[in-house]
Parts: structure tokens; sequence; C-alpha cells
């Protein structure tokens, strides 16, 4: 017996169609964008361990004169085998804070000391290394400290480099014995108007240890406290001995006022400081326009006084005889002469 179609149904079997039809027709996914192809990171340990035994990062603490040992962990994802060179870089905050490593020394290698934390490093026979295809390798290195360094913070990196490409572990590194927290807050400026105004100040770490320093920006003005910045985290890691100049945003400053701001930083440790600097806000375009309306008007006022002036001196003798009789008739007697503005009598 035939099957009959109703409209309906055939609309949907046309739909189921074309569906599959697109299926076919879909052009293909992107490839995944190429990876490095390796990676490196701190082997699995105890220190600064996270869930599962992944450590973010390596910290090392010891005596001057002590070897610290630990590993590292490269990973080859590829099919062709990579040659990864490792080295100890020393590490600085750029100017706005960045956290950086000192390029790598030229050959012949610097004196012992010379080249920062970076110079304790020793990868030995590991220094570079060949790893075969989805292979992964564990490399030991020692630190060794040298007699005599400071106690504190002294910043580091691992660096490992393959085929130009360069990726660093953060190394927190500290020589035991007395720590201090300390900072200054210097350069307090305030930049810009409106609400593209910003409070720029200098931070210096004074101590021999990293600093998360923590932000708080208040105003007093002519007529009370003008709206600041509540104390909020700067995002910088200032370092042992660094300098870093900042800026932060002002939405509330004032349109019109004088105001003395004042930076307050504190950080973990004890360690805190503040700084003051007076700005004036002043709404130059509206003052030049009412300048020049005031100009405008007072100009206006010279020139109708000039006009008033022109037709009084214009202005001949006139008036009438003693008894109300016509100038200069019988009997009759001379107006008292007119004077001139300037006082000189006719």
């Amino acid at each position: 017996m035939p099957v009959l179609h109703t409209p309906r149904r055939d609309v949907r079997l046309l739909l189921v169609l074309l569906a599959a039809a697109a299926l076919h027709t879909l052009p293909a996914a992107p490839a995944a964008a190429d990876e490095p192809g390796w990676t490196a990171e701190p082997a699995a340990g105890t220190a600064a361990a996270r869930p599962g035994g992944a450590r973010p990062y390596f910290y090392l603490e010891g005596a001057p004169a002590a070897v610290l040992e630990d590993r590292l962990a490269l990973t080859n994802t590829t099919d062709r085998e990579r040659t990864v060179t490792l080295r100890g870089a020393a590490a600085h905050n750029t100017a706005d804070g960045a956290f950086a490593v000192r390029p790598a020394a030229p050959a012949p290698a610097p004196a012992p000391g010379g080249g920062g934390a970076g110079a304790w490093f020793s990868f030995g026979a590991g220094a570079t290394v060949k790893i075969p295809p989805r292979t992964r390798a564990v490399v030991p290195f020692t630190v060794t400290v040298p007699p005599g360094s400071p106690p504190g913070d002294h910043p580091a990196a691992v660096i490992a480099t393959e085929a130009g490409r360069e990726a660093g572990v953060r190394v927190h590194l500290r020589v035991s014995g007395p720590t201090l927290a300390a900072l200054t807050v210097e350069d307090v400026a305030v930049r810009g108007r409106g609400a593209a105004a910003v409070v720029a100040y200098t931070l210096v770490n004074r101590g021999n240890v990293a600093l998360a320093p923590e932000l708080d920006i208040r105003a007093e003005g002519a007529f009370g406290e003008v709206p600041g910045r509540g104390p909020r985290a700067v995002p910088v890691e200032l370092l042992p001995g660094q300098r870093v100049e900042l800026t932060e945003p002002w939405p509330g400053a004032p349109v019109l006022d004088r105001v003395r701001v004042t930076v307050t930083v504190t950080a973990p440790g004890g360690a805190g400081a503040a700084a003051s600097a007076s700005a004036w806000f002043v709404p130059w375009r509206a003052a030049g326009r009412t300048g020049l309306g005031l100009l405008g008007l007072g100009g206006t006022a010279f020139a109708a006084l000039f006009l008033v002036r022109g037709r009084r001196l214009r202005r001949g003798p006139t008036g009438g005889g003693a008894y109300g009789g016509p100038s200069g008739g019988p009997g009759a007697t001379s107006p008292a002469p007119e004077h001139e503005l300037t006082g000189a009598s006719r």
C-alpha cells in the first residue's frame, strides 16, 4: 500500500535532509596553535606544594656557605628531540614594577658573586639537556650560598632556553639571618585632571625581604576631605633594594579645589611609610571662557562711556536771558559759561 506524505511530514523530512547535508559540508575545525613543545617546572616535592605535589616555584633557604639542592622537571610533548640549555639568573623589578631577570652573561663567566644570586646556581653536566620525544627529564641542580652573603631574600629564577624560546621558574631564595621589612614613599605628584587624574608615586624597598605593599590614598581640600582611594593591594612584588614608579587612577579628583594628597603604604612585617603633595585643580577652559566674557563686558562699558563723553563735548553753550528772553537781547544777562570736562574755562 503506498505511503501518503502530508505537507507537514514533507517539511520535516526536508529539514532532516538539510541538517545531514550541513554536517558533511561544515569546514573542519582549525588546528590548534603550535605549542612550544616543552615545559619547565619544579619537580614534585613537599616544599611549597600544591594538591597533587605540584609546586608553583622553588623555595630554598640556607645559611652562608650552605649548598642547597633541588630538581627541575623538563617535559617534551612533541615527537622530536629537544635540546634545552639551563642557567640561573638574578631577578629584579623593572621601573614599572614587573618581575624580570638578568640576561645571560657573555663568556667568560663572571667572577663568583659578580652575577648576583644567578651565579650561585650549578647544573653540572645537566646545563644542556637532550630530551627524547614524549619524555620527562628531571635535572638536579645546586645553589651554593657564598660565605658572607647578607641575610634576607635573594630573588632568582631558573631559565630554560631552546631555539630562542625561554621559560623561567621562580626561585624564592633566602639566606638565613635577621630580616628587615622597610620601605619609603617618594615623589608623590598628581597628574592629569578630571577622570584622567592619577596619583604618581615611587616605592623603594629599604629592607632585605620582598614586600607585598598595600596602598591608601587620602586627600584634604579647602572645603574638607575629598574622596580618595581606599586601601587596596598594589599589584607588585617589591624586591629588596628595588625602586619602582607607579601611578594610581583617581576618578574622584575635584574640579575646583586645592588639595593635599597623602599616600600611605604598608606591608606585612611592620613596613610602612607615607608622603604627601599639594595640587591645584582649576578648570582652566571654563576660567578662560569666563575671563574672555569679563574682558568683553569691560570693553563694551568703556566704549559706552567714551560715546557719552563725546556727546557732551560737542554740545554748545545754551540758555536764556535773565528774565527768560532770548539770549543776547537788550538787558539780557549772559549765562555762565559751560566748562569742558578738563576743567579749563573758555
